[in-house]
């Protein structure tokens, strides 16, 4: 394993409309120790093109399974010594990566280096319903799995993505690195660009929102098991 290397875990479904960018701003980092693994979980759409346009890009086709299996897929194929993660209609910032090795360095007992999110409207939206949705421009400290650089022993003492769940498993995995007591440093920088527009998650998959609180109460069950087995 190369001690440097950062394995970039990319999982999508019909992404054409951003991806593009997205891959740039993966190929537009100035840490360039990078392995880019690129999932297409079953895409019908032109993702496929778009991902073999791009050079220095690992392509990896699966049946529709979901993010979170897409993600795990991803995972099984890298080599890197530390992994990070990105949305297929996302960005980060061309110095993501190389704030979050050097921090590594100075704050070498930690598990997790994040930073900062800031939200921003896809251009294309029609004014109409760039009008209706709401959301905080501000910056916010990257709790999510794009914003994140992990050890890779770090995260496989938490384990893959649950594939239960159609929202949510991004939340159980972090429910469960607390329960580990891993640590994370969270950045003051900006790290990670994220798009809002009108097929994001929350909003096509509000029928599965549900799944969050079934989260939560799982989380607390197992908090309570291991407090009564003490």
């Amino acid at each position: 394993m190369n001690s440097n290397l950062v394995s970039v875990i990319i999982p999508v479904y019909n992404g054409e409309k951003y991806l593009s960018e997205t891959l740039q701003s993966v190929l537009n980092q100035t840490y360039k120790n990078l392995e880019i693994i690129v999932v297409d979980d079953g895409s019908t759409d032109d993702t496929a093109n778009i991902i073999k346009t791009h050079i220095n890009v690992k392509y990896i086709y699966q049946t529709n399974q979901g993010t979170a299996a897409a993600i795990n897929t991803g995972i099984h194929q890298a080599t890197g010594r530390y992994f990070t993660f990105l949305g297929a209609d996302d960005l980060w910032d061309n110095n993501k990566t190389q704030l979050q090795i050097n921090a590594f360095k100075e704050f070498s007992n930690f598990d997790i280096i994040s930073g900062q999110v800031k939200q921003f409207l896809s251009p294309e939206l029609p004014e109409q319903l760039k009008n209706k949705l709401k959301f905080s421009e501000n910056l916010m400290p990257g709790q999510v799995i794009p914003a994140m650089l992990i050890r890779r022993n770090s995260f496989l003492k938490v384990g893959l993505f649950e594939t239960k769940w159609k929202v949510g498993s991004e939340m159980s995995w972090f429910l469960r690195a607390n329960e580990l007591s891993l640590k994370i440093k969270i950045l003051p920088d900006l790290v990670l660009l994220r798009r809002i527009h009108n097929h994001n998650k929350g909003i096509t998959n509000r029928v599965f929102i549900s799944q969050r609180a079934k989260i939560l109460k799982i989380a607390l069950d197992r908090r309570r098991s291991i407090i009564h087995e003490k």
